[in-house]
Parts: structure tokens; C-alpha cells; sequence
């Protein structure tokens, strides 16, 4: 759905993009993460074909719509009809109400009035807005307007939804139910892919992840391959606890006893069959064994470092 090779973009001394490479798949919940002025924003925007790269190649849809510094613009415009996008930071029209700004979005897409009406009603009452469907958006709430933004990225029905920063704003109900809208596009075969500085949002929804870091992708995987393969970088923690005192003779784990039966092991690989050996070989019962398994705030901020 979206391909990106050896992307590059300069602005003045700044590189905002070194050589990025990337694949979101069909169906897949891609998170995007990276801190501030990493790339996130110039590489949607230059996927969108709202800015121009210097160089690289991007397909959309199976499309190549980018290469070497042009854009194949009759292709992109054709692709974009399939694609929904929600900026950051956009301008909605504040002298309109959400069921003209839809009208007039979904307008733009070539769709009759009939299933324009009927495609903003639904969206409007899956995002609890129907009731101020004729009220000003000036006066909307800054979670109110990013309803409205979602919806008009969802319009016409998009095979591809982009969003930018989409939970930034909201209380926690309206996360849940962004969320909830992002799981339910990926049942309907859906390929979504946001960008996101909360970290807990993107390991509650996400299926695949990209870090990037100084405009490049540090890492591209599934969270439970990520997590794995930080696990056997930086070792394994693991937390037991048994009905009687154990000894670790003979071994190389770093031991911390927290109380007379409960031990903290680190250790290089995952040692549990070893450690089931050891407690069981002095008569002992293991009453619980668990790894900690690292939040992917933690990974990431360890990336970023």
C-alpha cells in the first residue's frame, strides 16, 4: 500500500530525510514513532505529494507516483482518490457545520449528493456528532474538530487512511473510540498508518512498527519481534518466586533476593528451564516465573539514545 525507498529530503542544512526506506502493507496497523523532527510529518507529506523530496521513489497502491525528485502527478491524483488523510494541525472552515464540510469534501471525490448525505450521516453518528451536525465548528471543542477531521478522512471510504498525531486532543472516551474506528478499518481489510508520540496508543492498536530516528528507519517489525529481539540484546529480567529459599550456585546470573523466596534474575538468554531445574533439584516449588517483558516505551526511547 505504501512503499518508500531511499527517500531524501533537504530543507537548507536540515535532513530531514537520509535515505528512508519503508513498506506498510495491505491490511497492517502501521505505527510511525519517532521524536520530534525525526521525519514523521515530511515523510506523509511528501507520500501525499504535498511537498517535493530531492530524491527516492514512493508507490501508493501499487502505484509509483515519486522518482528522483517528480512527482507522477495524474497517477497520484488517481491513487488519492482511494487514500484518507488526517493532518495534524489542519484548518477546518469555521462558518460551516461538519454535514456541509463533508458535503463539500466528499464533493471534491466526484460522489453523488445522495451518497454523500448518506456516508456523512453515517459518520457522523459513528463519531457522536449527529446531534451538532448543524451547529458551527467554530464553536466545536478541540476533540469535537478532530472528529470532524477523522471523518472527512474517512469520506470515501479509503482503501489506504493516513493520520497524523489522530488522538492528540482527546479525553480518554475519545481515544477509545478512535481507537476502536482504527481496529474496525482493519476488519474491513483497511491498511491504516499513523504517526504517534504516545507510545502507549501505538502498542495498543498496531500490528507493525516503524521507529525513525534523524531521517532514517531504525527499525521496521511486529511489537513482539521487536520486543524479542530487544529482549535478547539487552537480557532478560526475570522475576520468580518459590515456597522456600533456593541457591543459584555454579551460574553466572546476576541475582538480587528481594525477600527470603522471591529473586530478581538477570541473565543474558531466557533461563527459565534452567531455573525450573534448580529450584526442583532442591526440593523446592516454583510459585510463580515470569519474564518482564519491556513496554515499547522503553524500546524506543532506548532506540532513540
Amino acid at each position: 500500500m505504501i512503499e518508500i525507498e531511499n527517500l531524501v529530503k533537504k530543507y537548507r542544512d536540515v535532513q530531514a530525510l537520509n535515505g528512508l526506506t519503508l513498506t506498510v502493507k495491505k491490511g497492517q496497523i502501521y505505527g510511525f514513532l519517532g521524536p520530534n523532527g525525526a521525519g514523521k510529518s515530511t515523510t506523509i507529506l511528501s507520500t501525499l505529494g504535498l511537498i517535493r523530496p530531492q530524491g527516492g521513489t514512493i508507490k501508493l497502491l501499487g502505484e509509483e507516483v515519486f522518482r528522483n525528485g517528480s512527482y507522477r502527478e495524474s497517477t497520484l491524483v488517481k491513487v488519492k482518490k482511494n487514500i484518507g488523510y488526517m493532518p495534524e494541525h489542519a484548518t477546518l472552515w469555521d462558518f460551516l457545520t461538519p454535514m456541509q464540510t463533508l458535503s463539500i469534501i466528499g464533493e471534491s471525490f466526484g460522489m453523488p449528493k445522495s451518497e454523500r448525505e448518506r456516508r456523512a450521516r453515517e459518520l457522523l453518528e459513528m463519531l457522536n456528532l449527529w446531534e451538532v451536525r448543524d451547529k458551527k465548528i467554530g464553536k466545536f471543542s478541540k476533540g469535537m474538530r478532530q472528529r470532524v477531521l477523522l471523518a472527512q478522512a474517512l469520506i470515501n471510504d479509503p482503501e489506504l487512511l493516513i493520520l497524523d498525531e489522530p488522538m492528540t486532543g482527546l479525553d480518554p472516551r475519545g481515544i477509545a473510540e478512535f481507537k476502536d474506528i482504527i481496529r474496525e478499518q482493519k476488519r474491513e481489510g483497511k491498511t491504516v498508518f499513523f504517526s504517534s508520540h504516545i507510545l502507549a496508543h501505538v502498542e495498543e492498536v498496531c500490528d507493525t512498527v516503524g521507529v525513525i530516528v534523524k531521517g532514517k528507519l531504525r527499525v521496521e517489525d511486529s511489537i513482539d519481534s521487536i520486543k524479542q529481539s530487544f529482549l535478547k540484546k539487552a537480557g532478560y529480567l526475570i522475576l520468580l518466586e518459590t515456597d522456600k529459599p533456593v541457591r543459584f550456585d555454579m551460574t553466572d546470573w546476576k541475582i538480587e533476593q528481594v525477600s527470603p523466596t522471591k529473586y530478581k534474575i538477570k541473565a543474558s538468554g531466557d533461563i527459565r528451564p534452567k531455573i525450573n531445574e534448580i529450584v526442583w533439584s532442591q526440593g523446592a516449588k516454583i510459585l510463580q516465573l515470569m519474564v518482564r517483558v519491556p513496554s515499547l516505551e522503553e524500546i524506543f526511547l532506548k532506540m532513540v539514545e
